[in-house]
This record gives structure tokens, C-alpha cells and sequence, in this order.
């Protein structure tokens, strides 16, 4: 007779799925062919698996590629959880006094593959907002966060985003490889990005990189709003906000972390 403490009480579907999740943990960017490979499944099960995930937000696909890596909804549940040293458990304090300093939308972007993901929000104070919710999947030629993010990334990220055709957002979006790459330039030298108009017109974004615990760029921090209330005094104000809150999540996620112009 089999005893409770023999009994096999898994479920063999979510046991592979949790498989998969792990393996996109520790290498992203793989294929179903390279999963199918690494964990023993087959490809059938693997992009049934793959597909389910993706449908919940676990997994993204990077339609280029056909490759896949962990989705936003890891970071949601993530925040939840609250662990120690994570980019949310450290940004949350920080994008709620960054909100009160400045009364105007905070957002919390990091890149997946060739797109920005908007990883967390906090909605201003004013009682005409510009939101963008938590989840949504933007470009990275174009808005606060995502620029900022991009001026960071590894070259072949940035000659990968530039050589597809730049989608026009606003009359003011920078379609041409060449001044994007001038812009970037120039977004390393000052530590900062201040956009205007480039992604929802009648809109800015100032944002500051954020560091991980390598020093490497793995995100960024913006403040967000309309037009009509960004003058000269509050620009020079939200730029330093935006440089402190990353400044303060840097030091959070890292014992020693780097200058970077912050």
C-alpha cells in the first residue's frame, strides 16, 4: 500500500511550465527548438507550453526572432511578493515620492528584446492625466524611458532597432537612424532624456537610467505629463527628481553602484 508520503501529487502540465519559465530564467532568448532540447520535451509540448505562458504575460516572443524570454507578469508577481533587492520591491517607495515631489505620472520601463515594456505606473496628482498602464509594450525609438533605456543597450540592440522602419507616432517622432543615433549620443553624455511630443503629442517624459547590481543599465525611471505645465523651472526640477529616484533605486539594487553621469 502506498503511503501519503509516497504519493506523486504534481501536476505534470504545470511541473513543465514552471520547467520552461526557469530555463527562460537563466538564458533568455531561446527558441522552442533549443527548450525542446535543454529540457527533454517536445517541441509540441514545448510551444503548446510557450504559447499558454505567452497568452498569460509570463513569456514575451520577440516576433523577429521567434525567441522568447520572461514576461512582465514575473515582475507583477514579483512586486507582490516583495522580494529584497528586486527592481520593483526597490522602485515602489521611490516612484511614490518621485509622484509626490513632482505631482505628475511616474512610469517604470525596462526593454524586452527590440520593445520597451512598461513595468510599473504611479498616476499623478492633476485631474488630467496621461497614464500608461503597467504591461503595455511600446517602442524604444521613441517616449522618455524607452530612449533612455535604448541609449544604454548593447550595440547590436540599437542597430537592430534601427534598421526596421521607424514608425512616425507624432509629427515630431525622429524616424532617421542617423539623428536617433546623434540623439543617443547625446542621452549618454547628459545621463538624461527630456522628450517632447515624440510618442503622444501634447506630451513629455523626462527620464534617468537605473542600474543594476552589475552596473549595467536595466531600466529606466521617467516623469510624465502634458505640455501645457512643462515650463523651463519645472523641467530643471523634474530633471533632478528623475536623477535622484535613480540614483536611490541604483543604490538599492547594487552595494557599489556607478556614477553614470547620474
Amino acid at each position: 500500500m502506498v503511503g501519503k508520503e509516497d504519493r506523486d501529487y504534481r501536476i505534470a502540465a504545470v511541473d513543465r511550465a514552471l520547467l520552461v519559465m526557469e530555463a527562460l530564467g537563466e538564458r533568455p532568448g531561446q527558441g522552442v527548438t533549443a527548450l525542446s532540447k535543454s529540457l527533454g520535451l517536445t517541441k509540441s509540448i514545448v510551444f503548446r507550453l510557450l504559447q499558454t505562458l505567452e497568452d498569460r504575460g509570463f513569456v514575451v516572443r520577440d516576433p523577429d526572432s521567434s525567441v522568447y524570454s520572461l514576461g512582465y507578469r514575473i515582475g507583477v508577481l514579483g512586486e507582490r511578493v516583495g522580494r529584497d533587492g528586486s527592481l520593483l520591491f526597490a522602485a515602489r517607495p521611490v516612484m511614490d515620492a518621485l509622484r509626490d515631489r513632482t505631482s505628475e505620472n511616474v512610469n517604470l520601463v525596462i526593454r524586452e528584446g527590440t520593445r520597451s515594456l512598461v513595468l510599473a505606473t504611479r498616476a499623478g496628482h492633476h485631474s488630467i492625466r496621461l497614464f500608461a498602464q503597467a504591461g503595455r509594450s511600446g517602442p524604444l525609438h521613441a517616449g522618455g524611458g524607452s530612449l533612455c533605456i535604448l541609449a544604454y543597450a548593447e550595440q547590436s540592440v540599437v542597430d537592430a532597432v534601427l534598421a526596421k522602419p521607424l514608425e512616425a507616432f507624432t509629427p515630431y517622432t525622429i524616424t532617421d537612424p542617423e539623428k536617433l543615433r546623434q540623439l543617443l549620443t547625446r542621452i549618454r553624455a547628459n545621463g538624461i532624456n527630456v522628450a517632447l511630443n515624440d510618442l503622444d503629442e501634447g506630451a513629455f517624459s523626462v527620464a534617468a537610467p537605473i542600474l543594476g547590481p552589475h552596473d549595467d543599465v536595466i531600466a529606466a525611471i521617467s516623469v510624465a505629463g502634458a505640455m501645457v505645465r512643462f515650463d523651463e523651472e519645472r523641467r530643471e526640477r523634474y530633471i533632478e527628481a528623475a536623477r535622484d529616484a535613480a540614483k536611490e533605486i541604483s543604490s538599492k539594487l547594487s552595494l557599489h553602484p556607478a556614477t553614470l553621469n547620474l
